[in-house]
């Protein structure tokens, strides 16, 4: 099917767009100014638990980190399932713990509904 890469668009005039008041601006339309309050309500469950993974994640990579460098007794069967559990305890602790903090900073694209609620 052949495609018309000659055609030019215009935008439509002011009384057909949605809505069909000219006086109205787009920025007053209510449709995209709602905040559910949902999306307002922090989880604080979910905070608590991202901030508890991040410390036994921290905590069991420097446990892994010092049995590898001969700090603690231990075999290196011992460090890599340390490593391994610290991995897997500190990576959703960090992206909850942020996405968090950058909520509560009001850093645009982020809010505490990107959280899931426990």
């Amino acid at each position: 099917m052949p495609t018309r890469r000659d055609v030019k668009y215009s935008p439509l005039p002011r009384e057909d767009r949605d809505g069909g008041n000219s006086s109205e601006e787009p920025d007053d339309d209510l449709r995209f100014t709602y905040t559910p309050k949902s999306q307002m309500r922090i989880p604080w469950k979910s905070i608590a638990l991202a901030l508890f993974l991040l410390i036994i994640g921290i905590s069991l990579l420097s446990l892994s980190y010092f049995i590898f460098t001969n700090h603690m007794e231990g075999d290196g069967s011992q460090a890599y399932g340390l490593l391994f559990l610290g991995v897997l305890a500190f990576l959703p602790g960090y992206y909850e713990t942020r996405v968090a903090y950058y909520s509560w900073r009001g850093a645009q694209g982020y809010t505490f509904a990107s959280i899931p609620d426990y």
